[in-house]
C-alpha cells in the first residue's frame, strides 16, 4: 500500500493544456474516485499516474517517491481498464497469471496468488473456462484477479463498469468495494457515474475543464456543494435551479420571485437585492396548500415506492420525487415549498455556494 500526491499537475498536448495544475494527496489505503463530464482529464490525470501519460508539469510521489520520469512497470500500480483486455485463447486459470509467469515468478507462488485471487473474486470455479464462456461481469472480475495477483501498492480503475448493464454495474459496484475492504489496498477509480461515484468513494474528486471543483466525502459534497456545477453535477436526479433576488429585512431572509412570491431561508453573506440562483433537490420539494412555487405539471413517471413529476416552475424546468402515489393531469399546476435548511444558494454571476451568516460570539 502507498500514499499519493499531485503537486500542480499539468498537462499539455501542443499548446493546448488539459490539465491545469491539479493538486491532490490520497491517503494510504483510501478508495478515490475522480468524477466528472467527459472531457474534464479525470481519465488523463489516471494515465499520469499509471505512467502511460507524460506529465507536462508539477510532480507525482507514489509512497514519498517522486515517480515522473519511473517507467509504468516499476511504478508498482496495477490498472484494470474499460476493455477487459483479456486474452480470448486463454482460460481463466492462465489470463490471471500471465503477469507472474512474465515475470518468471515460481509454480508455487503463482498457484498461491492464483487461490487468494479466485477466492477473493469467486472465480474458483470458472478457472478453466475461456473469456468467450463467461458473462461481462465475470469478466471483468478476471481483469481485475490480474491485477490482484501483482499485489501492487495502487489499484487504478477507468471506468472498468461502463461495458455492463445496469443489474451487472450495480452487482459489480458492490464486488469493487467489498474488494478494497479486504485488501485494504489505496485505490483510484474513474467514472462518469456519479451514483458509482457515491457509492463507492471514501472521497470524491469532481472534476471540470482540467481543474479540480470539490474535493470530499459523498455526503459532504451532497449536503454542502461548493459552486452549482458540483450541485448539478452531484446527485441522481439532480438539483433543479430556480432564479430570484435575495431579500434580507425586518421579516427575514427570503427569495422573491418575479411574480412576488418569496420563500423563506437563511440569511447569506449576501447584499439585500443579490439575484441568486434556488438550488432544491426533488426529493426536498414539499406539496403544501398556497405553497409559494407554482409548479406546472408535465410528465408523471411511477416508481412504485416514488412519483417523478416532470414540469415548470416559471421558465425553469424541474423535477420532483414524492413519496406518494400522485398522478396529476398536465397542466395541472401543484403549490410546493421546501424547508430553509434543504434550500441551496448560489451567486447567479460566480456561480458560488453562498454561506451561511455566522453569529458574532
Amino acid at each position: 500500500m502507498a500514499e499519493l500526491s499531485l503537486h500542480n499537475i499539468e498537462k499539455r498536448y501542443g499548446p493546448t493544456k488539459v490539465l491545469h495544475g491539479v493538486s491532490l494527496d490520497i491517503n494510504d489505503g483510501e478508495f478515490i474516485v475522480l468524477v466528472g463530464p467527459s472531457g474534464c482529464g479525470k481519465s488523463t490525470l489516471l494515465r499520469m499516474i499509471a505512467g502511460l501519460e507524460d506529465i507536462s508539469g508539477g510532480d507525482l510521489f507514489i509512497g514519498g517517491t517522486r515517480t515522473n520520469d519511473v517507467p509504468p512497470q516499476k511504478r508498482d500500480i496495477s490498472m484494470v481498464f474499460q476493455s477487459y483486455a483479456l486474452f480470448p485463447h486463454m482460460n481463466v486459470r492462465d489470463n490471471i497469471t500471465f503477469g507472474p509467469r512474465m515475470r518468471r515468478e515460481t509454480p508455487e507462488v503463482m498457484e498461491q496468488s492464483l487461490r487468494r485471487a479466485a477466492s477473493i473474486l469467486n472465480l474458483g470455479d470458472y478457472l478453466d473456462r475461456t473469456p468467450g464462456q463467461l458473462s461481462g461481469g465475470q469478466r471483468q472480475r478476471v481483469a481485475m484477479g490480474r491485477s490482484i495477483v501483482r499485489d501492487p501498492k495502487v489499484f487504478l480503475f477507468d471506468e472498468p463498469l461502463s461495458n455492463l448493464d445496469a443489474k451487472l454495474r450495480v452487482q459489480m459496484r458492490t464486488e469493487i468495494k467489498s474488494l478494497h475492504q479486504k485488501l485494504g489496498t489505496t485505490m483510484v477509480y474513474v467514472t462518469h457515474d456519479q451514483i458509482e461515484a457515491m457509492t463507492m468513494a471514501d472521497r470524491i474528486v469532481v472534476m471540470n475543464g482540467g481543474r479540480i471543483e470539490q474535493i470530499g466525502a459523498p455526503l459532504e459534497l451532497y449536503d454542502r456543494p461548493v459552486n452549482r456545477f458540483v450541485a448539478s453535477f452531484i446527485g441522481s436526479p439532480a438539483m433543479s435551479f430556480i432564479s430570484g433576488i435575495y431579500r434580507r429585512d425586518g421579516a427575514g431572509a427570503a427569495i422573491e420571485f418575479g411574480d412576488g412570491a418569496r420563500l423563506p431561508v437563511h440569511a447569506v453573506e449576501a447584499a439585500d437585492g443579490t439575484r441568486v440562483d434556488v438550488g432544491i433537490r426533488p426529493e426536498n420539494y414539499l406539496l403544501v396548500e398556497n405553497g409559494p412555487l407554482p409548479f406546472e405539471t408535465e410528465v408523471v413517471e411511477t416508481t412504485g415506492p416514488e412519483t417523478h413529476v416532470f414540469g415548470r416552475i416559471g421558465a425553469e424546468e424541474v423535477r420532483c420525487v414524492f413519496r406518494l402515489r400522485l398522478d396529476p393531469a398536465p397542466g395541472t399546476v401543484l403549490r410546493l415549498a421546501a424547508e430553509p435548511e434543504h434550500i441551496h444558494l448560489f451567486d447567479a454571476t460566480t456561480g458560488m455556494r453562498l454561506g451561511p451568516i455566522v453569529p458574532v460570539q
